[in-house]
């Protein structure tokens, strides 16, 4: 084998909002791909609608530039650990990644997820220091913290011994040292040659190409993505699928694909070490390898870890199910979300012990609010229960996922989020005051602690707040934790909220639902500002009578209703509440509608303990 000085595989590693998809930008207009007068959308690596609303990466996506004669594939990695399952195929596929960081923020925990996984692959690390025309950029102290990161993650001598970059994205600039002059971004394509080796690769080997990622295209249909460890390919050949377990000979492909700017493009054969995609395959699967007809090789299967975190996907059942959504029956919901597995490796489906009903595995909430706003958006209509941990067996103790939650608040606030996170079992593992103003706060806590916190915590710091987490291993059961201190406002019968009966509820709770919204037996309107749940009759109308007044015709002035996001749905629902989602609408409601039921539900379960 001989390295192949023709191409460069890099990924990007940075934190959400760190600027990597702005980067990606610039080295893309650079490197000549678009004409002078064309017009191109700010971050273009971002396809998705979600992806370009939540300003964060969620699929990993790669594209090609060429820089002196060097093609150079870049993997845009995402930066939330809910999305590892897209961290751990990207890094399959590259030889070196560009660590990004903020000159002010500096790493932060999801760097860390993503830097880690890279520091096990052996891949040197390119450092840029993003965002140094900052106010209050903290550029040697920002450096003296990534190389913290490195001693505390292991890194060797020679990991550590990294070349560093200083960027402003926006601008499309790059410098070796500060103020050398640069106005491009070149010392940043130049520094990525040196720096990052040519895949290791034989052109004369048997072919091995594992496959980690899939795509669809409505002209050729499924089209699988990954790298090409040895040999080649060429159009007409047949091959082997090596799945697990199997191996099916005879497979051709119809198109043969490798990446050009922002594009594939159609090719006849494909070079060992490279990036490239082929169409036509039946039944592929993330992971497979494409090996030779005879005697084939198959390539070590991507492992994720596992998941942390599950919640039930329902038929929705509620009485105004069905008016707006295109797909609502229980075969729709199992395929889309079997099709989801094929795409995403970090997601796993089990089934249930009722037909209608799908237990969905993944890594955090974020993970599972992005499929159910796509699915959402794509014109399915169900229902979700609130987020449950996935605990297992070590040593004969149960054990559940650990987070590490990192904080960044002003200081005042430290009491009040102190006191919320111990009594989630949180236990305070180290707290930086910064001399500004902000203190950095760091707590290990269990999974289950977190969720329905993120809420709570925006509204107790003004919003002033920024926190992240990252999973760090099991550790045996912490024992009850309590969650939402309030109950539910219930509406106890069918209709639409009225502006006399909202007046009524101001010294019960806080609404959710404008006037006019129609409800149902069971549906969840508002928060109650005391424990325990309330039914309360939302649909009340005044009774008109023939006694005029002066101010009986005075404008009544409402407080605007809390409506709440998909995201703060999930994170507010209780264990016998579900989430409603349909294309127009997101509702909540008890899994019990019936009144009386519910009653002698919880009669019960009080006699039971």
């Amino acid at each position: 084998m001989k390295r192949k000085e023709n191409i460069r595989n890099i990924a990007i590693i940075a934190h959400v909002d760190h600027g990597k998809t702005t980067l990606v930008d610039g080295m893309l207009k650079q490197s000549g791909i678009f004409r002078d007068n064309q017009h191109v959308a700010d971050r273009v690596m971002d396809s998705m609608d979600l992806e370009r609303e939540r300003g964060i990466t969620i699929m990993a996506k790669n594209t090609a530039v060429i820089y002196r004669g060097i093609k150079i594939n870049i993997v845009d990695t995402p930066g939330h650990a809910d999305f590892g399952g897209e961290v751990e195929r990207s890094l399959n596929l590259v030889d070196g990644a560009l660590l990004l960081v903020d000159a002010s923020e500096g790493p932060l925990p999801q760097t860390r997820f993503v830097v880690k996984k890279a520091l096990q692959k052996n891949l040197p690390i390119v450092l840029v220091i993003n965002k140094i025309d900052r106010q209050d950029s903290r550029i040697q102290e920002v450096l003296n913290s990534v190389y913290d990161l490195f001693i505390d993650l292991d890194a060797t001598d020679e990991q550590i011994q990294f070349p560093i970059l200083y960027t402003v994205a926006k601008q499309g600039i790059a410098h070796r040292e500060l103020d050398d002059g640069s106005t491009t971004l070149q010392p940043l394509f130049e520094t990525l040659v040196e720096a990052v080796p040519g895949p290791l690769a034989d052109d004369d080997a048997s072919p091995q190409f594992l496959i980690t990622n899939l795509d669809y295209d409505a002209y050729v249909g499924q089209i699988a993505v990954g790298r090409l460890w040895h040999g080649s390919l060429e159009m007409g050949k047949s091959y082997s699928r090596c799945g697990e377990g199997k191996v099916v000979s005879g497979v051709k492909f119809s198109v043969l694909y490798t990446f050009k700017n922002l594009g594939r493009k159609a090719v006849e054969r494909a070079e060992a070490g490279d990036i490239v995609a082929v169409a036509g395959i039946p039944d592929v699967k993330i992971g497979d390898t494409l090996a030779a007809l005879e005697n084939p090789q198959p390539l070590p299967r991507i492992k994720v870890d596992e998941p942390t975190l599950s919640m039930v996907f329902y038929v929705n059942t509620s009485p105004l199910s069905g008016k707006e959504g295109k797909f609502l029956t229980s075969r729709h919901l199992r395929e889309r979300l079997e099709k989801e597995t094929l795409g995403n490796v970090a997601i796993q489906i089990e089934s249930t012990d009722r037909a209608d009903a799908f237990k969905v595995c993944g890594r955090g909430e974020l993970q599972m609010a992005v499929l159910i706003e796509t699915m959402r958006r794509e014109g399915y209509e169900f229902m979700v229960s609130r987020p449950q941990v996935i605990t297992r067996e070590i040593d004969g103790k149960t054990c559940e996922p650990l987070e590490l939650v990192v904080l960044d608040i002003p200081e005042e606030y430290i009491g009040v989020v102190t006191e919320k996170l111990s009594l989630r079992k949180g236990q305070m593992s180290n707290l930086v005051n910064k001399g500004s103003g902000r203190v950095h706060m760091e707590f290990r806590i269990p999974s289950r602690g977190l969720i329905g916190f993120r809420s709570h915590f925006l509204t107790d710091t003004k919003g002033g707040g920024v926190m992240n987490s990252i999973f760090l291993g099991y550790e045996p059961w912490f024992g009850r934790i309590p969650q939402r201190q309030t109950g539910s406002l219930i509406a106890d019968r069918a209709g639409t909220v009225t502006a006399y009966a909202s007046l009524a509820m101001v010294d019960r709770g806080e609404l959710f639902l404008p006037v006019g919204t129609p409800v149902y037996e069971g549906m969840i309107i508002g928060e109650r500002n005391r424990n325990g749940d309330l039914d309360v009759n939302i649909t009340k109308e005044k009774k008109l009578t023939n006694m005029r007044s002066s101010t009986a015709e005075a404008t009544v002035t409402l407080r605007p209703p809390r409506m709440l996001s998909l995201d703060q749905s999930i994170e507010f629902i209780a264990q016998d509440e579900l989430v409603e989602v349909t294309p127009e609408n997101i509702r909540l409601a008890k899994m019990e509608r019936d009144r009386s039921k519910r009653a002698v539900q919880q009669r019960r379960e009080k006699w039971e303990n």
